[in-house]
């Protein structure tokens, strides 16, 4: 068996799963980076990789700018806060709606979840590459800019997305329940049934009275379906 080697590399960029949640004002919050899963580029974020960086940029009085699709030449609002916690790098952030353009249409658009990640760029300070897998684990990492993008790799996470939509009284979309249904615990073929015996039911149609469960296996399914619901809002 071979030990894992340090690593370290230049600037890269990293996406993160859609986890926005929306407030007046321009005001969003979400999650720049997950912990624990591996990206398209084969890299896992290690809790505490951030830690570093952020204690000098607070020790500077200030964050890392908000981009709009890593373009250095398009700030667009501005992180009010910024940090680590047991599921990844949590942000929350203020686009400069009243004064720029661009950051208009990024709010709106992001309402609309036409563009639907957070993506990080940074510069690799310590990691390690596990000799058999081939995954490396970025232990610590020198954040450069969090920026809004419109392809974020990693498509994990939609648990807050879904649960500002049940809470504003909105029925989400079908694949961001099952996400959250995979999340919860759920192998993909029950989260599929689940989906096509129980969920159907929730969206805005005319009810057909007196129908039972078709089996015993989807009123369990809707029973956790509940139980998920329960848990968001």
């Amino acid at each position: 068996m071979h030990a894992p080697k340090p690593e370290t590399t230049a600037a890269a960029i990293m996406d993160a799963a859609a986890e926005l949640k929306f407030a007046p004002s321009g005001i969003f919050e979400g999650y720049a980076a997950v912990f624990g899963n591996v990206d398209s580029a084969n890299d896992r974020i290690a809790p505490g990789a951030f830690a570093s960086s952020l204690g000098d940029l607070r020790a500077e009085g200030r964050l890392p700018p908000m981009l709009w699709q890593h373009d250095v030449q398009k700030p667009i609002g501005q992180w009010l806060d910024m940090h680590e916690d047991s599921h990844g790098l949590y942000v929350r952030g203020k686009l400069f709606t009243d004064d720029i353009a661009q950051a208009r249409e990024a709010y709106a658009l992001l309402r609309e979840n036409v563009v639907s990640g957070l993506s990080i760029g940074y510069r690799t300070v310590k990691s390690v590459r596990d000799a058999q897998n081939g995954v490396r684990l970025l232990t610590e990492l020198d954040l450069l800019e969090v920026s809004i993008v419109t392809f974020p790799a990693n498509e994990r996470a939609r648990i807050r997305a879904v649960k500002s939509q049940f809470a504003a009284g909105h029925v989400p979309a079908e694949k961001d329940v099952e996400a959250v249904l995979r999340d919860a615990g759920f192998s993909r073929k029950q989260a599929k049934a689940l989906m096509a015996h129980g969920y159907k039911a929730l969206a805005p149609r005319d009810a057909v009275e007196g129908e039972e469960a078709e089996t015993d296996e989807t009123a369990a399914l809707l029973s956790g379906l509940a139980l998920c619901i329960r848990r968001l809002t």
